[in-house]
């Protein structure tokens, strides 16, 4: 597994997988090993997947500032793997909590991205406002689902304040397509994958400035994919919608039959549109 060293002299990992133009990709989680995106649905037939162990995840090494697990820190993280591989430009992907990264890496250096896909993207950096009744509301087009009644009955109570580890679990069927006993089992896996100390740290105060960044994505000139899962709870479509308003060249995707991993639920769609975006 490569590895580089990051400006503060952290020692950080990065997989690659697959062939054609390189593709450096962002987990979410947040601050979760980047192994659970796997090959991305099969879309490294298509691109070499360079797949970005955060600080304190994976195989990168744990810094010794635990302040710089903050997202707003890993913007140089981000760069100085652009600088080890040696390339001007790179072309983007993130995932959910690793789109508030990407955000702030094109808000810092937009001159260095080709594209950017943004995946079931998190919306904290530009600071999209998301209310309980919208929550509510998405839920509800899970109605049908036997697991429905005590997930949504989950939902109403943490709105209300009761954010227990038995409500936030019972919530987890809203972020898939599907929940059969083999996606339970591998929800259970990768929550060994995080870091939960740098997860903390991640989204913490002074972390974002979303006027900042919001005036500085308005300039941003370069093609951006925005996909979203028409299932998704977490990242849900018409959320995805008002962020594709804040860029100059937007695609909007609504992934259909798909939740906050589409890659998973409907892989060949979910490559299809992605290859058709890079180019």
């Amino acid at each position: 597994m490569p590895h580089f060293s990051a400006y503060d002299g952290t020692d950080l990992a990065y997989r690659t997988v697959g062939d054609g133009p390189p593709l450096i990709c962002l987990p979410g989680g947040p601050m979760t090993d980047s192994a659970y995106l796997d090959e991305l649905g099969g879309l490294s037939a298509h691109r070499q997947l360079i797949l970005l162990d955060l600080r304190g995840t994976g195989r990168s090494g744990i810094p010794r500032d635990p302040a710089t697990y903050r997202c707003d820190r890993l913007v140089d993280d981000v760069e100085a793997l652009r600088e080890h591989l040696g390339l001007e430009h790179i072309d983007l992907l993130a995932h959910s909590a690793g789109a508030n990264l990407a955000a702030l890496y094109a808000a810092r250096h937009p001159q260095r991205i080709g594209r950017m896909a943004l995946i079931t993207p998190s919306v904290f950096a530009v600071g999209i406002e998301v209310t309980a009744e919208m929550r509510l509301r998405g839920a509800r087009r899970h109605s049908h689902q036997p697991w429905f009644a005590p997930a949504y009955a989950a939902l109403q109570a943490i709105q209300a304040g009761r954010m227990t580890p038995e409500n936030w679990d019972a919530i987890e069927p809203f972020s898939h397509g599907s929940w059969d006993a083999a996606v339970q089992a591998r929800k259970e896996a990768e929550d060994a994958l995080r870091n939960n100390e740098a997860a903390a740290v991640y989204g913490s105060g002074g972390a974002y400035d979303p006027p900042a960044t919001r005036a500085a994505l308005e300039t941003f000139d370069r093609p951006v994919l925005l996909l979203a899962g028409k299932s998704d709870l977490g990242a849900m479509p018409e959320v995805v919608e008002q962020y594709a308003e804040l860029f100059q060249d937007p695609r909007l995707v609504v992934q259909r039959r798909a939740g906050h991993f589409p890659w998973r639920d409907d892989p060949a769609a979910f490559t299809a549109e992605v290859v058709q975006f890079l180019g």
